[in-house]
């Protein structure tokens, strides 16, 4: 009996510290303070272990200066003007030493895959999965890596479990309650309190650190939200600060649970698998819901799949289509306290959950940016470029024209054929062999 007095001590004072520290200040939208200083002092940590790998690893063999610095150190010059470098007028054997050159550093390390693995890190930063680079330095920051991952699995991981579990039960009850309202106001305005409080509790169950910029051009209701895509919790990042309609496909399991709760209270644009294949079908009810100006903006990620926090990649056209205003955002991850990105090609959701819970947080940027219409002229794949490059200069993140798809599928013969023809045209110079 004494036992179970204790056991139900410790898990009574427990959720009254979950509760008054942490759930209703982020139910509210304020804090006390705790998560700042928190964060202070694993930036100090951060910066002194990183002064001690810099002193005890080898001037010679140093720490690579760059997250982007690669297997391979690439001349960036256009292919033309390496071409016309190494040969004259006339089609000369040696020119095919320059294709086999560029041949063989896309296959040891080309700029597509790599950007479906995480982002190197330009020092350790404690965690184990990050450790790659770094061997044994001293005893000193030994001791401290074991002191942080008795924190994060012992402290912070039953922390943020415990919120992530009341944050998504709020959300099931939260959402099924309201969804019994009939439509008006009212229940507009529960749903999206309900909404953004889960969200926020669900954020603090990651530790995490979001700074909003230029908060003046948020998403307005009716128009379409197009952001970067790099974690599933992109939309929490998201909807921590406004509410949006999401779009996607209807899942089974927890999510599935998650999903039929919600769209009783919100607007959401749920797909069977049978109907995503329909893009008319899905145009159209895209077109309805952004014609109604009471409706919640649209969030889409034209990518289609989760790139590593480098990058943006093609966006498909399917979004651009529709009409109506983009609202465009840029979301830009802190790596040096956890990684965000998630590779579904090497864990599975659970996994990946797993890991966002025992780093040490998640810190990132959001940048709303002015709203963007069609112009005169312009078709689809035009106006979803003029979005991408400009959500990449504003995030810091290289743009690149290959389609995400190549995650999972193989380059289209027809891509092929015309690199092809490209290759050809360098190699013929003016025309005649």
């Amino acid at each position: 009996m004494e036992g179970a007095e204790l056991a139900g001590k410790i898990l009574s004072t427990w959720l009254t510290l979950v509760l008054g520290l942490i759930l209703l200040p982020s139910a509210f939208g304020v804090s006390l303070g705790i998560s700042e200083i928190y964060m202070k002092i694993l930036v100090k940590t951060l910066e002194w272990a990183t002064i001690r790998i810099e002193k005890g690893v080898p001037k010679e063999s140093g720490l690579k200066s760059s997250a982007s610095v690669g297997i391979i150190q690439r001349d960036e010059s256009p292919m033309e003007k390496g071409l016309s470098g190494l040969r004259g007028r006339d089609f000369e054997l040696s020119d095919a030493f320059y294709f086999s050159k560029k041949g063989l550093e896309a296959i040891v390390e080309d700029e597509v895959t790599q950007r479906f693995s995480s982002e190197e890190l330009v020092s350790w930063n404690l965690l184990t999965r990050t450790n790659m680079n770094f061997q044994y330095i001293s005893l000193r920051l030994t001791a401290v890596w074991v002191l942080g991952v008795l924190v994060r699995y012992c402290v912070l991981l039953p922390l943020r479990v415990t919120l992530a579990f009341i944050g998504i039960s709020l959300l099931v009850i939260g959402t099924t309650l309201v969804g019994q309202l009939p439509d008006s106001s009212l229940k507009n305005w529960l749903s999206e309190l309900v909404h953004l409080t889960c969200c926020r509790i669900c954020v603090r169950a990651l530790s995490g650190t979001i700074h909003y910029h230029n908060k003046q051009y948020r998403p307005q209701k009716g128009g379409i939200c197009v952001a970067n895509h790099t974690s599933p919790i992109d939309v929490l990042i998201l909807t921590t600060d406004g509410c949006y309609a999401m779009v996607g496909q209807v899942h089974g399991g927890l999510m599935g649970i998650i999903q039929r709760a919600m769209v009783k209270a919100c607007p959401h644009v749920w797909f069977e698998r049978s109907e995503m294949k329909d893009r008319h079908l899905v145009t159209k009810r895209l077109k309805e819901h952004i014609a109604d100006k009471k409706k919640l903006p649209i969030l889409i990620f034209p990518e289609g799949t989760c790139i590593n926090n480098t990058s943006v990649m093609m966006f498909k056209k399917g979004s651009f289509e529709i009409g109506g205003t983009i609202h465009p955002v840029a979301i830009k991850y802190n790596p040096q306290f956890g990684d965000a990105f998630w590779n579904s090609s090497k864990y599975n959701m659970v996994s990946y959950l797993l890991r966002m819970m025992t780093s040490w947080a998640i810190v990132c940027d959001v940048w709303y940016m002015p709203p963007m219409t069609r112009e005169e002229g312009e078709d689809a794949v035009r106006f979803a470029n003029r979005v991408k490059s400009a959500i990449a200069v504003q995030g810091g993140l290289t743009e690149l024209p290959w389609d995400g798809g190549l995650k999972r599928a193989k380059v289209k013969d027809t891509f092929k054929e015309e690199q092809q023809k490209n290759y050809s045209k360098m190699l013929v110079g003016n025309g005649s062999l």
